[in-house]
């Protein structure tokens, strides 16, 4: 028994937090948009993956210690991690939109930023210290931005929790903090990345799905910044107006990816035909989808335009479809393996 545990979690991808990501963010959009019975079962379910993945992780850290802090000091792998960060505050999230249990969230939030606070210096020492560090277009891809999505998460949360606690004020400081660090982080690393690929032969292989990450890290930011507009207050509310502006130049940029990352998509698959299968990373292709819609309705929300929301009400459509396919994907993918 032991061994069997040992080797099936010895090669568990660290990023598979994703799939609780992406049912958290499409749950919240069918919340906002009206369908709060499927919204709330895709809660259920989230909390279900969400407990499984933390058993496999943590008997992966237990069985297989040494092969989980070489992931973590990987350039391509470690920003994976970040994904139970991300995880905690997008179900955190639904516990305080769908069920209002803020008590439930609060925890969720402590508990993430404990880890957050552990794991991005851990990871920016290990991977800064590296005495062999590999090229930029071996290393830098969509996945790292998931820093950023961390952060944001825990903006999100906190704004969302903090008139439930007695240090409202506080929290609310915390929350425009990490956004403003969120906000600075996608542009440094941002730039990176547009280095790639811009200026980089890029290979069809190697443009995979987490670089859809480019957009999404923008769609959550995008929330970030509308929660804190319509939850706001001293601070956050004294700088409204810097807040709506910040967040509408980083929805602007996201709605710009948006185009770009379907061509490159068709010419990674149609073009070029690169077989299109299931991996664990398509899970990063959810996740932004469906943030997108969620961050365009507190968008519309907090700057009082009724006419964005003709936006989402078009991309739900896309995010339940990706959703679907992407866990349909993930079934047979698993059915197979089982019959091994």
């Amino acid at each position: 028994m032991f061994e069997f545990l040992q080797r099936q979690s010895r090669h568990l991808y660290p990023g598979y937090f994703a799939m609780v990501m992406a049912t958290g963010a499409l749950s919240l959009s069918l919340w906002y948009l009206g369908l709060p019975l499927a919204a709330e079962l895709l809660l259920y379910f989230n909390i279900f993956i969400f407990a499984l993945l933390v058993v496999l992780n943590g008997l992966r850290l237990i069985l297989n210690t040494g092969d989980f802090f070489r992931d973590l000091n990987d350039n391509g792998k470690g920003p994976g991690f970040f994904t139970l960060i991300a995880a905690s505050g997008v179900l955190g999230s639904q516990f305080a939109v769908i069920k209002n249990m803020a008590g439930t969230a609060f925890v969720f939030w402590l508990a993430a930023s404990i880890i957050w606070l552990i794991l991005i210096y851990t990871f920016f020492t290990l991977i800064i210290i590296k005495k062999s560090k590999p090229m930029i277009d071996e290393s830098i891809n969509g996945g790292w931005l998931l820093v950023v999505v961390s952060t944001q998460s825990l903006a999100v949360l906190g704004t969302l929790v903090a008139d439930s606690t007695d240090f409202s004020e506080v929290m609310i400081f915390i929350a425009l903090i990490l956004f403003l660090l969120g906000c600075a982080l996608y542009l440094n690393i941002i730039a990176f990345i547009f280095y790639r690929l811009m200026f980089l032969k890029i290979e069809a292989m190697s443009l995979k799905p987490p670089y859809w990450i480019s957009m999404g890290a923008l769609a959550i930011t995008t929330l970030a910044g509308s929660v804190l507009v319509l939850n706001g207050t001293g601070i956050a509310a004294e700088l409204e107006i810097f807040i709506k502006g910040f967040t509408l130049f980083f929805w602007s940029l996201g709605t710009w990816w948006i185009p770009l990352l379907i061509t490159l998509g068709i010419w990674r698959h149609i073009i070029n035909h690169y077989p299109l299968s299931y991996t664990p990373d398509m899970w990063g292709m959810a996740f932004p989808i469906a943030m997108y819609t969620v961050g365009t309705v507190n968008l519309s929300m907090a700057l009082d335009l009724d006419f964005l929301m003709i936006i989402p009400k078009i991309t739900i459509f896309a995010a339940v479809i990706v959703w679907l396919l992407i866990l349909t994907g993930l079934i047979i993918h698993h059915g197979k393996r089982l019959k091994r």
